[in-house]
């Protein structure tokens, strides 16, 4: 085995303590509510040109309370494996969340690459010169530009729904390669990373596995799954492949 291919989305963050994308009241109907907001509001850019004081406040509580969140097992548990596996390791992750960034720091990963591709909620974004900016403090429409000093360019550097998601390009190319794709707490409803499953069997090559709480929407995709708290599963798979467990023909 070469490489794996990670993906993870809001459930590995969930025991963490930040607030998971879809309200499970909604799931049924397809619709979605994130911390009481509805999606239309606060995540397209629709809903930023239209009210860019309440996209920036949204976005400034959830900051404010990534401050308090930390690193948990199965974060921990990723670097861990990135460390020890013999292989390259990409990791994929939808959350916009740093608690990846956090788990690694320090380690020496030389073969692993961490791929947020719905952006960083600690960056901000210039939308004239699209220059990156680590972004801590809270944002506003009368926050002059670091680039160009300007009052209301700046944006929160996140993939709204409407716009093409991050490293694309070469997410695709090593769903083509891998030999294992692990898909971790995601619903299997956001698109396109609800289809990456789908890319990496496409090749006849990966062996893919769903770890979750519980099924997802693409569950009949995975060759194996396991579902329960991403604290307890995920370290426990990562041990498995560690420990030459898991095999891929």
């Amino acid at each position: 085995m070469q490489t794996i291919v990670i993906l993870t989305g809001a459930g590995i963050s969930a025991e963490s303590g930040l607030a998971t994308f879809r309200d499970p009241k909604n799931n049924n109907k397809g619709g979605g509510l994130w911390c009481n907001h509805r999606v239309e509001d606060v995540a397209t850019p629709e809903a930023f040109e239209r009210d860019p004081i309440l996209v920036h406040e949204f976005y400034n509580q959830r900051r404010r309370e990534l401050r308090d969140a930390h690193p948990n097992a199965a974060h921990l548990a990723l670097t861990e494996l990135a460390k020890n596996f013999e292989g390259r390791t990409f990791l994929i992750t939808q959350n916009v969340d740093d608690l990846h960034l956090r788990a690694e720091a320090g380690k020496k990963l030389p073969r692993y690459k961490l791929l947020p591709m719905h952006g960083e909620l600690r960056k901000a974004r210039c939308e004239v010169t699209e220059e990156i900016f680590q972004w801590e403090d809270d944002m506003t429409t009368a926050t002059p530009c670091p680039c160009c000093n300007k009052p209301g360019r700046l944006r929160p550097h996140i993939v709204w729904f409407g716009e093409m998601p991050l490293y694309m390009d070469l997410i695709e190319r090593m769903l083509a390669e891998c030999d294992l794709f692990i898909s971790i707490g995601t619903s299997g409803n956001v698109y396109p990373a609800a289809g990456f499953v789908q890319m990496a069997r496409m090749h006849g090559k990966a062996h893919t596995v769903e770890l979750n709480m519980e099924p997802s929407g693409g569950s009949s995709m995975f060759h194996e799954k396991v579902y329960g708290p991403a604290t307890q599963i995920v370290p426990a798979y990562v041990q498995r492949i560690l420990t030459g467990d898991v095999i891929v023909d």
